[in-house]
């Protein structure tokens, strides 16, 4: 059972994997690699298993989603660490100070110890395998809180890790905000959170007492931006299989689009005939995603109710039915002229609504992004070089796809992570092994060396080296 009753549990199990640590600080590779070639085993004989408790959290997630979005990034997360871990650990040579040639020095890769992950719902095999994967090849204990908003899936991933590890080597624990509270306040080596900007907050000041370091992996409104005369035609497609993948539940998924204001009646068109293309079955379509829960729902209904009453249009993507409450289920629309206090204007939207916003020319759309918070992503739709090197130099974002959309996230070689008010620290590849390892710089001195020139009491010749050191 990893249900915490209590803090006495949960410090145990912190406890137990503070002295295992103590006891191999610095795991061989062979051991390291056994860890992630089980976690590998349990991602591919529980995958069915894995998905439809998913779908049952979900009141209504396509398999398919799962293994695309969950599933298959995961087994290439333990993939490259497997294949590269041994190269990532080893001391890395590094050039010295041409002073003190002779000596040599190193950076040396060394586990952090035990390290705590805090799991969101909208992706939680992902979200927990990822930085797992990535904390076991840099040599770590994990403890990983899963979130209490997937209950299913949640019980069902702590059995089947508890079958495949000593709770030494990695802990699951299922359990509700009071838990989440007491695992942040533990006095981890590193806390890695993935969650909301606001929550985010909260966990920070948890570690604080601890001095514990924290990676926050947040969201934000991550803008998608058409320049100008690019084909409406071939970016309507990307941003709705970013928006609508998860139905719009996803940190990186396009929370708003700026477009050129003669551009618009086009896209609204093209976009809803491409819509029903893609989801021909509306609302009860099998490859669209439910809404996670009835609190989710109602958050988003309110503040698209509160945006039509107050003089915002709603342009539907799908034909028939729009809303289903029993089920909470949410077709996605398109949002034109919304006030800009609204909540769907100011909060991340994290639901299957795409406000339009028209733009005379390009720099009033940076202008746009730059004075709201620095989002987790961007995605910018443009065929001139020049201008989509201006706006990556001009603008702030976590990651960037450019003439599609997500793309960034599911890369090996590049990190992944936000910037200011959407997370701070990376993770994924080698970033995350680097994210949980101390890199510790090491000189060597060199047996013959001329330190011993500048000891006290210093003798004139010391001043007569500096000056010359110093004008060389």
């Amino acid at each position: 059972m990893n249900i915490i009753e209590g803090p006495t549990e949960l410090q145990r199990r912190f406890e137990l994997q503070r002295e295992a640590y103590a006891g191999e600080p610095y795991p061989p590779w062979p051991v390291r690699a056994d860890r992630l070639r089980r976690l590998q085993r349990l991602l591919v004989q529980h995958e069915a298993e894995f998905a439809q408790a998913i779908d049952a959290d979900f009141a209504g997630r396509p398999a398919i989603e799962t293994e695309l979005a969950e599933i298959w990034p995961s087994l290439e997360e333990v993939k490259v660490a497997l294949r590269h871990g041994r190269r990532w650990m080893r001391p890395r040579r590094m050039p010295v100070s041409k002073w003190f040639i002779g000596a040599r020095a190193q950076l040396v890769p060394q586990p952090l110890g035990v390290v705590g992950v805090i799991v969101p719902w909208n992706y939680p095999v992902f979200l927990a395998v990822a930085p797992l994967a990535a904390a076991l090849a840099a040599g770590n204990r994990v403890m990983v809180k899963m979130s209490e908003y997937t209950p299913t899936f949640a019980q069902r991933f702590a059995v089947r890790c508890a079958e495949a590890f000593a709770t030494e080597e990695l802990t699951v624990l299922v359990g509700g905000a009071d838990v989440a509270a007491q695992f942040a306040a533990l006095p981890l080596d590193h806390l890695l959170f993935t969650g909301s900007t606001a929550v985010g907050r909260k966990v920070m000041a948890a570690a604080a007492p601890n001095l514990t370091p924290v990676t926050l992996e947040l969201g934000g409104k991550s803008p998608a931006v058409l320049a100008p005369d690019y084909p409406v035609e071939h970016a309507v497609q990307r941003i709705l299989v970013g928006k609508l993948l998860n139905a719009g539940q996803t940190c990186i998924a396009p929370d708003y689009l700026l477009l050129p204001r003669e551009a618009l009646p086009g896209f609204v068109r093209i976009a809803r005939e491409t819509a029903q293309r893609l989801y021909p079955g509306g609302i009860d379509d099998a490859n669209y995603c439910s809404v996670i829960d009835a609190r989710q729902y109602r958050r988003l209904v309110a503040a698209l109710d509160d945006a039509l009453a107050r003089g915002a249009r709603v342009e539907p993507l799908f034909a028939g039915g729009a809303r289903d409450e029993r089920r909470h289920r949410l077709a996605p629309v398109m949002l034109l002229e919304a006030p800009a206090d609204n909540a769907l204007m100011t909060d991340e939207i994290f639901g299957p609504v795409l406000p339009l916003v028209a733009y005379d020319d390009i720099e009033q759309a940076l202008a746009f992004i730059n004075a709201r918070p620095r989002p987790l992503a961007m995605y910018w739709f443009d065929r001139d070089r020049a201008r989509t090197r201006l706006a990556l130099q001009c603008t702030h974002a976590g990651g960037v796809t450019v003439n599609d959309t997500l793309l960034h996230v599911v890369q090996d070689a590049l990190p992944f992570g936000g910037i200011g008010p959407s997370g701070m620290g990376d993770y994924h590849g080698r970033w995350g092994f680097e994210t949980f390892s101390k890199l510790k710089p090491v000189v060597w001195q060199s047996r013959w060396n001329a330190m011993g020139l500048f000891v006290p009491p210093y003798r004139p010749l010391v001043r007569r080296m500096l000056t010359w050191m110093k004008r060389l």
